[in-house]
């Protein structure tokens, strides 16, 4: 009689991203991280690996790891220079961004016009990572078919939740991702129409 074939579990930087969290890492309040030199930071269990993975959701610290060091999210190896690529970022103007409300996050000598290579917080990957991130990336974070040469200067841009501290209650923000967008040297002359309608 034939033993039934047990698949083997799904290892981590092959089959799961290194980023994505698993569902025994559970939040972990605020506090200081030194992914962003000690500012009050959302926490989270470290535990990869336990539980099940959830594609779809970051984890905090990975995240902001990956995108302070630029780690691959899908091995979580650093990526050189020449071989950073992105499969969720979008081409937008700076003043676009800015009109967005990240004006205080650019580079107050970037002109509107510059192009930037919007990557949200998912961190450039190796060129050999993209296929197995591409099989484990949720279709809805899929902006644009082509896969992008991430440009060599960049920003990391802090996105920002309200906590409330244990004793006081009192709102304070905390860091939970990070934003990195790519700065290239293209220019867009029609960059206003793009602006956001209000």
């Amino acid at each position: 009689m034939r033993q039934p074939v047990v698949p083997a579990p799904p290892k981590i930087g092959v089959d799961i991203p290194w980023v994505v969290s698993w569902s025994e890492e559970a939040p972990a309040g605020v506090g200081p991280c030194p992914t962003v030199d000690g500012q009050v930071a959302a926490l989270q269990a470290w535990k990869p690996g336990q539980g099940k993975p959830l594609n779809a959701r970051n984890h905090l610290r990975r995240q902001r790891d990956s995108v302070r060091a630029m780690l691959c999210p899908m091995c979580g190896e650093p990526t050189p220079d020449d071989d950073r690529w992105s499969r969720t970022g979008r081409f937008v103007a700076a003043g676009v961004l800015r009109a967005r409300g990240l004006t205080g996050a650019l580079p107050a000598d970037l002109d509107d016009d510059r192009v930037l290579l919007d990557c949200g917080s998912i961190a450039p990957l190796h060129f050999r990572c993209t296929p197995a991130f591409e099989r484990a990336l949720p279709p809805s974070l899929v902006t644009d078919p082509d896969l992008k040469g991430f440009p060599p200067s960049w920003v990391v841009v802090p996105l920002y939740v309200e906590a409330r501290q244990s004793v006081t209650g009192k709102a304070v923000p905390a860091v939970s991702f990070l934003q990195v967008v790519g700065i290239t040297n293209d220019r867009d002359p029609d960059w206003r129409s793009r602006l956001p309608q209000v």
